[in-house]
């Protein structure tokens, strides 16, 4: 089985029928794989990077773009262990990216430079979760 790494056609379009004038956070797992898989002609093709190596040069190379559309990583984590879900589940990265409206994300995904930039989150990624929230301000009990 192939695991998630950029969104379906109809998952994009579900995105985009929504709001794009309202801010947005982006809750981001991600599994890497153990050994980046570049194409051939990449520059790190063949050099032996690690998926992390690989995810953690995305981060690096596109965060330029990210903020340049107001992005900005809110909250990060380090997965320990899934206590409800599949067991065999796993997740090395965790964050949530706020943007100041979808139109902010839809931009950074079709820059030409971040186009480029993401080759290494395509390289790094086995599997991954990348879940639009609507931020609210939480209340006293769960779910509120």
């Amino acid at each position: 089985m192939t695991g998630s790494i950029d969104p379906t056609r109809p998952q994009f379009d579900a995105f985009k029928a929504l709001p794009r004038d309202t801010p947005i956070q982006m809750l981001n797992l991600v599994r890497a794989k153990p050994l980046a898989d570049y194409p051939e002609g990449h520059p790190n093709h063949g050099k032996g990077m690690t998926g992390l190596e690989a995810y953690r040069a995305y981060g690096r190379d596109s965060a330029a773009v990210f903020a340049r559309v107001g992005g900005k990583q809110i909250w990060a984590g380090r997965p320990e262990t899934v206590l409800t879900g599949p067991q065999d589940e796993r997740w090395d990265l965790a964050f949530i990216a706020e943007y100041p409206n979808a139109g902010a994300f839809l931009a950074m995904v079709t820059d030409p430079d971040y186009r480029e930039h993401v080759k290494h989150r395509q390289a790094a990624v086995e599997d991954s979760r990348l879940i639009r929230l609507a931020p609210i301000t939480p209340g006293e009990g769960f779910g509120e």
